[in-house]
């Protein structure tokens, strides 16, 4: 299927280091395009990257193109698929302006200027004007502002003293400063002036936020704008294509409305409760937080348009299992009763917008414990990512070039697989609140991320072994699953504080070190994997406690501690691993955005 519509976007490239951009706003129910604040030119080339200097990363990029059969779906699917296509192209828009406040210019630069290739597939390949370089450095390749932590979230230019010292001083106002989806604005008359005006150009707006017009006039020092108010023009914009859609599936209205809303109640209770009987399923929202590393509390755009396999569906589902069992099994006191019939979907990738865009195999949502508890959660499997061969393969020469020459024939592509599924599995499982009833993200904040996901890899690992016992794995899978787990902990370089995943691998590492599951052997690691359950059992009792204590400092603490590096052991694996590689980054392109 090609692309029949595609989003347009007229901007003005914005000045280097701009602060602020007004957003203009047009009467209720009208389709505009995003805003064009009127500010000087500015040259995103001017002390850009040469090609030889991106050459190094795009030899290192693996090219994956997505296919897209649209013989199977209703014309309905395929009148839906085109309006979801032109939301995400708008949502990727948004996404781009919520991590650098100059990428959407940035991108318009390299739209006009078709004669650089090389800037603009690394711009593709790394969602913005910042690149992470071979040695795991953040660097700009474009001529913009240094990526700073508050992304395009936060005030240009804030700190997390400046904030804490702020919310020291406003407790009442920590909430709506740190909501899941919200943006933080310096109390400037202008910025108010702006905030109050798209409120009177867009009244339902003003509605659904009873009481922010009174905050709003009211402001001192810095303000909450929801994401509605803040990017009201693209946000009405997805609304209507998200209406245009909900013929597809009805759920797409109630999506819509939380897009005004910003919150995700209705669309997520639909989303996960529903039956979805036909060949499309979408992922469409702002829900992981990763790219905050301020506070880590701020979630980003994102659109996953998918296709369901439907026998490999049934067929997942039927072999989940009693999920409750592994529940029980946890090691934790505190236990919760969960739904073993959690839905379960294998699907074909046709698109990826915002923070998805890439390779992500798989999700489990939503991630709000309070609609977790009511709901339940949905996972969606990615099969055409899960299960490519060139992924995979690639993945081998790591495990290989990391691991002794006894445990090469360890890895297996169905290991892997398992092994992610049950990761998702693992968000759903352990304690959702912290021992004093709160919320673990809001307790955690920064090191939440990372712990989470730690936790969901621990489950798969654990999970592994009483599924190998209840005779769902032969030997032979459960040795492929452990082999996953062990490829999944190792690091080319040594991870930034900020990469929740990387960070929380690396302890992972040490861990399996410590406990003798993993031997450094001259270059490479040895593996005894009768040692793998005890390691497993006891690291994932101490970040579940970690979790339920809800103590940011001693969690911190413990990330402190088990986050060494070693460059004579850590650095020589991965260096052996840098030397064996083909490809680190991937840039996905999509047949039906052709």
């Amino acid at each position: 299927m090609k692309r029949i519509f595609l989003a347009s976007a007229a901007l003005l490239i914005t000045a280097c280091g701009q602060t602020e951009t007004p957003q203009s706003v047009a009467p209720e129910g009208d389709v505009v395009e995003i805003a064009t604040p009127a500010v000087v030119a500015h040259d995103f080339f001017d002390g850009a990257w040469s090609d030889d200097e991106a050459e190094p990363i795009l030899d290192k990029t693996m090219r994956l193109h997505l296919d897209f059969d649209d013989a199977r779906l209703s014309a309905g699917e395929k009148a839906a698929a085109r309006e979801l296509l032109a939301a995400g192209e708008r949502l990727h828009s948004l996404y781009l302006d919520q991590v650098h406040p100059q990428a959407r210019a940035a991108e318009a630069a390299l739209k006009a200027a078709p004669d650089h290739k090389a800037l603009s597939d690394l711009f593709w390949t790394m969602k913005g004007p910042i690149a992470t370089t071979l040695d795991n450095q953040r660097k700009a390749f474009l001529n913009v502002a240094d990526e700073a932590p508050a992304r395009n979230v936060y005030p240009t230019g804030v700190d997390r003293a400046t904030m804490d010292a702020f919310l020291a001083a406003h407790p009442e106002k920590r909430d709506e400063i740190l909501h899941l989806r919200s943006v933080v604005k310096a109390a400037t008359p202008e910025n108010i002036k702006s905030a109050l005006a798209t409120l009177d150009a867009r009244p339902s707006l003003d509605v659904l936020h009873p009481g922010l017009r009174a905050k709003i006039s009211a402001a001192d020092g810095y303000f909450a704008l929801p994401y509605s108010v803040a990017w009201a023009d693209d946000i009405f914009f997805i609304y209507d294509r998200l209406n245009a859609a909900a013929a597809f599936a009805r759920f797409l209205r109630l999506r819509a409305r939380d897009f005004l809303a910003d919150d995700y109640d209705g669309g997520d209770a639909a989303w996960v409760t529903g039956e979805f009987t036909g060949n499309l399923n979408a992922q469409i929202g702002s829900y992981e937080t990763y790219d905050d590393a301020l506070y880590g509390v701020k979630s980003f755009f994102s659109l996953s348009l998918l296709q369901r396999d439907k026998e490999k569906s049934d067929e997942l589902a039927a072999a989940i299992g009693d999920i409750q069992a592994i529940e029980d099994a946890l090691p934790y006191e505190a236990k919760k009763k969960v739904r073993s019939n959690i839905p379960v979907g294998v699907y074909n990738v046709v698109a990826d917008f915002g923070q998805s865009r890439g390779t992500n195999t798989a999700t489990i949502l939503p991630n709000e414990g309070h609609l977790s508890r009511q709901y339940g959660r949905t996972i969606l499997i990615r099969s055409n990512i899960l299960m490519n061969p060139e992924i995979y393969e690639e993945a081998a020469k790591s495990f290989n070039a990391a691991t002794l020459d006894v445990h090469h024939g360890d890895l297996a592509l169905e290991g892997g697989f398992y092994r992610t599924l049950w990761h998702e599995v693992g968000h759903y499982l352990g304690p959702d609140q912290t021992s004093a009833g709160g919320d673990i993200d809001a307790a955690l904040q920064d090191t939440a991320d990372l712990i989470e996901e730690m936790k969901s890899d621990l489950v798969s690992l654990f999970a592994a072994q009483r599924l190998h016992d209840a005779g769902y794995y032969t030997d032979e899978q459960l040795r492929a699953i452990y082999a996953g787990g062990i490829l999944r902990v190792l690091q080319k370089n040594q991870p930034r504080r900020e990469q929740p995943y990387q960070t929380m691998q690396l302890i992972q590492w040490n861990w399996f070190v410590d406990k003798g599951l993993l031997r450094f052997d001259d270059g490479r690691l040895a593996i005894d994997y009768a040692r793998y359950p005890e390691a497993v059992s006891t690291l994932l009792k101490e970040v579940i406690d970690l979790q339920y204590r809800g103590d940011r400092d001693a969690t911190d603490a413990f990330v402190t501690t088990w986050t060494s590096w070693d460059e004579s052991l850590h650095g020589a694996v991965g260096a052996r691993m840098k030397a064996a590689e083909g490809s680190r980054y991937r840039l996905v392109t999509y047949e039906a955005l052709q």
